[in-house]
């Protein structure tokens, strides 16, 4: 191999220049990088909820919950499935193998749909559902509530969604869902024995509703540049137009609300609903894209809530349930603090242990490794989080082990009278080599991390990568970068024993060291 200390200290403009733009460019990737908490990965459980008003628990599993659960059993990659039956409720949760693909997952999903609706005909009459719940990927870090003294549940929902169109146009935002709104619908009621009276049937008031809301062709207008087509409409505008429609009772035309109690009301049964301080709410669940930054998204959600809140009606609020960005940064410089510590720790070793010039050397190299791997993380979409900056605190204590050791054999070759020039050539003679297969066993010793299956390895999977671009990027700059600090900054004498000859281990340090040696050596059994 060549001697790359050689290429560096002939080359020392073109390597300086490299170190400034490795500089610059780590700088940039660290305000680029996306950050967040902990790291994306893919649930593979799907939750199937069915509701049978009335139904017992015996016969919610009997009736409804068997039927599903057997014809479950044919899920591709199905690891098991489980249920819970109550009165008038089922849940369902199937859950696929750990090795299957992510790519898979959806097209799973979209299977177990369809095996699902195939069997709807044969639930008994008046299930409502099946509801698929699969979609626990998309994590809601900024929740807002709105609520309104005197706002119903309707009027709170529009102005939601038009709050809700207004989010998603901010950067980073992937999607805004509603939460805790209650859908309403208009129900007909009407007697039986009142209809059979009159002489008409529950199917006459569906017939007339339905044939009301159709619409109708009715000619064409021709003129000189176009046809237009002409269709005419009864649909309702409201309750009251369907309190007027008229029915055929017998020969008498009598109104809908003489014969039926018509009214709009909520959905039965409810949605789930939202509460906030006591209060109805209609919540705002924000998600943000996939290599988004959290922080920059929660200033541009602050600062957009800010705008909005001075156009909404009196009496509306708008309250933050849930602030994510705030988590995310107060979690991220918790561990950048760790960081801090850990390099203040190992520097302050290294001028303790090694002096101040070499310990200068050393503390060089710290920054370039780190700037570098920020640089690599950007360039392979890594983000910022949890266990990113953990593997950079674990790389830390070895990252500095490479650079000591090609520095310390310098200066002990300085001692021994060596220019400098020769001197850093000789330590990466004497090194590199040596170096290199520890950096490579120690980035071994990660890879069953990286290639493993299953939630855990996807969870950790920026693990291996970080720790072995770390330690590769400090064996780089060992061999071509310390050398070239050390060629500037350490500066010793050389150094002689009481006769004059040679000896760069004379301090007290080695001389301890030397006799505990040689006792351990003279006293092996």
């Amino acid at each position: 191999m060549r001697n790359l200390t050689e290429v560096s200290l002939k080359n020392k403009n073109l390597v300086w220049y490299f170190i400034v733009v490795i500089f610059f460019a780590g700088i940039f990737s660290y305000t680029k990088l996306g950050r967040m908490e902990d790291p994306s990965f893919t649930i593979r459980q799907m939750v199937v909820s069915v509701a049978w008003p009335g139904a017992t628990a015996s016969q919610m599993e009997e009736q409804v919950t068997d039927k599903i659960e057997k014809k479950l059993q044919d899920t591709p990659g199905l690891d098991y499935v489980k249920s819970f039956s109550r009165s008038g409720e089922a849940v369902i949760y199937v859950n696929l193998r750990d090795d299957i693909d992510n790519d898979k997952i959806r097209s799973t999903w979209l299977e177990v749909r369809n095996m699902v609706d195939d069997i709807k005909k044969d639930l008994p009459e008046g299930v409502y559902g099946p509801y698929y719940n699969d979609r626990f990927d998309d994590v809601y870090g900024s929740i807002y509530a709105i609520t309104g003294d005197g706002y119903s549940y309707e009027e709170m929902r529009e102005k939601a969604e038009k709050i809700r169109r207004i989010l998603l146009t901010v950067d980073n935002v992937s999607k805004v869902e509603l939460v805790g709104e209650q859908p309403e619908k208009i129900y007909i009621e009407a007697s039986l024995d009142k209809l059979s009276e009159l002489g008409i049937s529950p199917q006459d008031i569906m017939q007339a509703v339905q044939t009301q809301q159709q619409m109708a062709p009715a000619g064409m207008i021709e003129t000189q540049t176009d046809n237009v087509y002409l269709r005419l409409s009864g649909q309702f505008a409201d309750v009251d137009m369907l309190k007027e429609m008229p029915i055929n009772a017998g020969g008498k035309i009598l109104r809908l609300a003489d014969i039926a109690k018509v009214e709009r009301r909520y959905v039965e049964p409810a949605e789930p609903k939202m509460f906030y301080n006591g209060k109805p709410a209609i919540g705002l669940a924000v998600s943000m894209e996939a290599g988004g930054n959290i922080l920059t998204l929660g200033n541009n959600l602050q600062n957009t809530i800010e705008e909005v809140q001075k156009y909404i009606p009196t009496g509306l609020e708008i309250n933050q349930v849930s602030n994510q960005p705030q988590v995310v940064k107060d979690s991220i410089d918790e561990f950048v603090g760790s960081l801090r510590e850990a390099i203040i720790i190992v520097l302050a070793v290294s001028f303790l242990s090694l002096g101040l010039r070499t310990g200068m050397v050393v503390a060089g190299c710290i920054p370039l490794v780190i700037l570098g791997v920020f640089v690599a993380m950007e360039a392979l979409g890594i983000d910022l989080h949890k266990v990113s900056l953990g593997a950079l605190i674990i790389s830390l204590g070895l990252l500095v082990d490479d650079a000591i050791i090609a520095v310390e054999m310098m200066s002990v070759k300085l001692e021994e009278g060596l220019d400098r020039f020769s001197a850093a050539c000789y330590a990466y003679k004497a090194t590199a080599m040596p170096m290199l297969s520890g950096t490579l066993i120690t980035c071994a010793g990660f890879i069953p991390v990286a290639f493993a299956d299953g939630l855990a390895s996807e969870f950790c999977s920026a693990l291996f990568p970080v720790i072995a671009i770390a330690l590769i990027l400090s064996w780089i700059v060992s061999v071509m970068v310390a050398p070239l600090y050390g060629y500037k900054i350490i500066k010793v004498k050389v150094k002689k024993d009481e006769k004059g000859n040679v000896d760069p281990y004379q301090s007290k340090f080695y001389t301890f060291f030397r006799k505990i040696l040689c006792y351990c050596l003279t006293h092996k059994k």
